[in-house]
């Protein structure tokens, strides 16, 4: 028996059919736009949340950037950038008043040239100077390996030891440790002569543990000795003699830390010879 003819819709069922269509269509296109509009407005949103971040960004860079060219020198500062330990609990009695990076040599000199106020000692204590930075790998290991004998040879008179304390690696930190970390090594030298060496001791003996924040620092200078220093730390009152002592070694061509001169010559391996030079000329004078 054969099948019965399909019946063919009415036109009213087509285009009540047609109509449906039509209104499914009309709703999946204001569901299509509906989602565009959302995704419009969140990506306004996401793009107004990119600028407020880059503004902050930029107003962060420029308030850490902010450091005055002229500022006060530390108890103890020369004119130099330095700070010079005459024993383990003693600075060398000199006050340099206020420097300014503005007076320093807009071009360095020839590699090579001794920096000023580094030379022989004559029949005094043998000079040493030390270009460092508190985020300094190697300066540390030198810290490390030489600050026991350094702290004996001071107390026995045997050399004078000056700190130039450079803040070149601010560019591998988020939070200018280089520059924090030696304002704070001022503090102390500013307000406890007698806790710098021992200090600036425990600051590079604190490598290994990464970058210590203010409060950090203060605390780590009440362990040393040094009376309360956040003020000094959190206002950065000495982040000018840092620019300082930075911008003037670099003018002075000193192109990395641990650069060390001992009785004006420099030591070609800091970490490694140092010792050595020093118990040489120590040596020659006996």
């Amino acid at each position: 028996m054969a099948p019965a003819p399909a019946r063919k819709p009415t036109k009213a069922e087509r285009t009540a059919a047609a109509r449906e269509e039509e209104r499914r269509a009309r709703e999946e296109q204001q569901q299509k736009e509906r989602r565009n509009g959302l995704l419009a407005k969140w990506g306004v949103v996401a793009a107004a949340l990119i600028v407020v971040v880059l503004i902050a960004v930029v107003v962060i860079n420029n308030a850490r950037g902010q450091v005055a060219d002229a500022g006060p020198a530390p108890r103890g500062g020369n004119e130099q950038g330095g700070i010079t330990l005459v024993s383990g609990t003693e600075l060398a009695p000199v006050q340099a008043g206020e420097v300014d990076t503005s007076t320093l040599p807009s071009e360095p000199v020839a590699e090579g040239t001794v920096p000023e106020g580094i030379g022989a000692s004559g029949d005094g204590p043998l000079q040493v100077v030390a270009y460092v930075d508190v985020n300094c790998v190697h300066c540390a290991d030198f810290e490390a390996r030489y600050s026991e004998q350094i702290r004996s040879w001071l107390d026995r008179g045997d050399i004078t030891f000056e700190y130039r304390t450079v803040a070149y690696l601010d560019r591998n930190s988020a939070t200018d440790y280089s520059s924090r970390g030696a304002n704070a090594a001022a503090c102390v030298a500013d307000t406890a002569p007698e806790a710098y060496f021992d200090f600036t001791s425990r600051l590079f003996a604190h490598f290994e543990q990464g970058e210590l924040d203010d409060d950090g620092l203060v605390a780590l200078a009440g362990e040393a000795g040094a009376a309360d220093v956040t003020a000094c730390v959190e206002d950065g009152t000495f982040r000018p003699w840092v620019n300082y002592t930075t911008e003037a070694a670099q003018a002075a061509a000193v192109g990395g830390t641990p650069t060390v001169y001992v009785d004006g010559d420099e030591v070609t391996d800091a970490v490694s010879d140092f010792g050595t030079a020093v118990e040489a000329e120590l040596d020659e004078r006996s």
